[in-house]
């Protein structure tokens, strides 16, 4: 692609013959993604915690494109029986896995606790795909050039690690400091995964993207308050569609110039909108010593161990 010009998803190649599995796939930036990676010619797995809605979600799509490779499964991440459930009906099902994009998420919800305990938000949005993509490292090791797509946010910044009170067991829980956790908790490990595919010597690439700023429906719940109301509209007016918001989800996924490590989003005014590109993670994203210290805990809070990262490739 010339340096000069927008990637747009016109330069998503032909995908005939891969496997993709989409988090949260049957609305907003999910279902965008699988919408393009289908009418590349992937195979899609949309993974949903509503089967129903995932069903109505892929029946649209192939209305829409015709005679597409797609079929759905029942995923909750705030579940690590859930995850065990998915990895084996997925394992069942197929040998190779080319992309899997881990895309759904929860955002500002108020203190709750997933099925396993775990602080919602760093549980859904950190230690569900955590598991999930250690329960299928093996189909990605096995797998020449697969990617892992790990979503985070422009929140990033914002967020703080606290090995201590990981979970906001002291009482200092606020929706915002949690999601900013959970969101530079998804770059923490998008770096330390592709850190460990180097030293095994496996060939797949670990890279993240956020949407910048996306109409998605993920905040409405913070919009639905009687005394903000009158101003959803107004909130949603020169922000990206969802079908904007993907783009740098398929660039990370599909650019064969994207490196390990890569992470994109939007290119305009201070990364809101625009077309993808390369763009930086703040500082703490990058702490070796904070990336070890939540793969450890991850590994011990999740019960996935990731054996084939571990042992250095012969």
């Amino acid at each position: 692609m010339n340096a000069t010009t927008a990637w747009i998803t016109a330069e998503i190649g032909d995908l005939t013959g891969n496997v993709a599995i989409v988090t949260g796939a049957n609305s907003g930036l999910g279902k965008e993604t699988t919408r393009a990676l289908l009418a590349a010619g992937a195979h899609v797995v949309m993974a949903s915690r509503n089967a129903q809605k995932a069903q109505v979600a892929a029946e649209e799509l192939r209305a829409e494109l015709g005679n597409v490779s797609v079929e759905t499964m029942l995923l909750d991440l705030a579940d690590l029986e859930s995850i065990r459930h998915f990895s084996e009906q997925f394992h069942e099902k197929h040998d190779r896995l080319d992309f899997l994009i881990n895309n759904a998420g929860i955002m500002m919800t108020d203190a709750q606790l997933t099925i396993d305990g775990f602080e919602s938000q760093l549980g859904t949005n950190h230690l569900g795909h955590f598991a999930l993509t250690g329960r299928l490292v093996d189909l990605i090791s096995a797998t020449s050039g697969a990617r892992v797509v790990t979503l985070s946010s422009l929140a990033h910044r914002w967020g703080f690690m606290e090995f201590g009170n990981l979970m906001f067991q002291n009482g200092s829980y606020t929706p915002r400091a949690a999601y900013g956790r959970s969101k530079l908790a998804n770059l923490l490990f998008t770096y330390e995964l592709q850190r460990r595919f180097e030293a095994t010597g496996i060939d797949a690439v670990s890279v993240a993207a956020h949407p910048g700023t996306a109409g998605t429906g993920l905040a409405d719940h913070l919009l639905n308050r009687w005394y903000l109301k009158p101003l959803k509209s107004l909130v949603f007016l020169g922000i990206q569609t969802p079908r904007q918001g993907a783009r740098p989800t398929l660039r990370a996924a599909t650019d064969p110039s994207a490196a390990g490590g890569d992470f994109f989003g939007p290119s305009g005014y201070r990364e809101y909108r625009g077309a993808p590109q390369r763009v930086e993670s703040n500082p703490a994203s990058h702490s070796l010593v904070d990336a070890t210290k939540l793969w450890n805990e991850s590994e011990r809070l999740t019960g996935v161990n990731y054996e084939s990262l571990c042992t250095p490739a012969v």
